[in-house]
């Protein structure tokens, strides 16, 4: 078994990333910019947007969190959105979700300009990926392709289960892992709550990719021998025995699957580094103007 090392490859293109932002400041070029907007104190999001501030810094960005109650009115998030739209020192922004209740998540994502949605969740960027134009891809699927080829995992050919639907991973993960480049031409099947006979499904993948959202689901008897699998889950458990009370674990039983995959993501350390590391791959690209000149 081979350990996909999220934390490793995070860190080297990170390398990459801060070496061509010095190449564009020493053209005369200013640094890439990317905007957050946080609404509300939820730990978890408080924690994402700090460690993206963290890693602009590390690759010489700047960075800018707007901060917001919980009761914020719709209509300022959306004159916020509106007011970094028009500014043309910022090149990316992402809006922390989900938002409270009162707020409608869609409106919002959809005032964003689909130059600027560098978390690739814009009903355009969405449409340019799955027919295959050049887009902003969802940060977290676009991880997943880094971790593929860097760890050199061919997928052409290859039988590709998607455990989950969501917009943000399951949806465009399939349509990245079929379409027609590398990492990609896989055949792919998505499963879900309502799929009928899920362990004979998963333990035929040759990559199985689980974002169920469900700590330990997928155990060893769903995992064929030698499989590339891919854990996006990340939810913290009870663990009294540890000196926080707690640790971190992913939608895979990790200690059985491990012992059957060829390549297996550790959680924590595997899919997420790359989530923010993503969205600076896309702010770099909304600096140079690459997707929408």
């Amino acid at each position: 078994m081979e350990l996909i090392d999220g934390k490793k490859i995070a860190a080297a293109i990170k390398v990459e990333i801060a070496a061509e932002v010095k190449r564009m400041m020493d053209k005369g070029a200013r640094p890439p910019h990317l905007a957050a907007i946080l609404v509300g104190e939820d730990p978890a999001s408080e924690t994402y947007v700090r460690n993206k501030s963290r890693s602009c810094k590390e690759v010489g960005f700047d960075s800018s969190t707007y901060k917001f109650p919980a009761d914020v009115p719709e209509k300022e998030i959306l004159d916020t959105v509106g007011f970094i739209n028009e500014d043309p020192d910022i090149d990316g922004l992402i809006v922390q979700l989900p938002l409270p209740a009162h707020i409608d998540n869609q409106k919002v994502i959809e005032a964003i300009r689909p130059e600027k949605d560098v978390d690739g969740f814009h009903p355009v960027n969405v449409g340019r990926t799955t027919i295959g134009l050049s887009s902003y891809v969802s940060a977290t699927p676009y991880g997943i392709l880094e971790l593929l080829m860097r760890s050199g995992i061919e997928t052409s050919g290859k039988n590709c289960v998607i455990l989950g639907r969501s917009n943000i991973v399951g949806k465009p993960m399939s349509i990245l892992m079929m379409r027609n480049e590398e990492p990609g031409n896989s055949t792919v099947t998505v499963c879900h709550s309502k799929t009928r006979n899920l362990a004979e499904i998963t333990s035929a993948a040759d990559i199985l990719i689980v974002a169920i959202g469900r700590p330990g689901f997928v155990t060893a008897d769903m995992v064929r021998e030698g499989a590339v699998v891919i854990d996006v889950g990340i939810h913290r458990v009870e663990a009294p025995e540890t000196k926080s009370g707690f640790r971190l674990v992913g939608d895979v039983q990790f200690e059985e699957v491990s012992a059957k995959a060829s390549h297996i993501t550790p959680v924590p350390g595997g899919v997420g580094p790359m989530t923010i590391v993503s969205l600076l791959m896309n702010t770099l690209k909304a600096c140079k103007k690459e997707i929408y000149g």
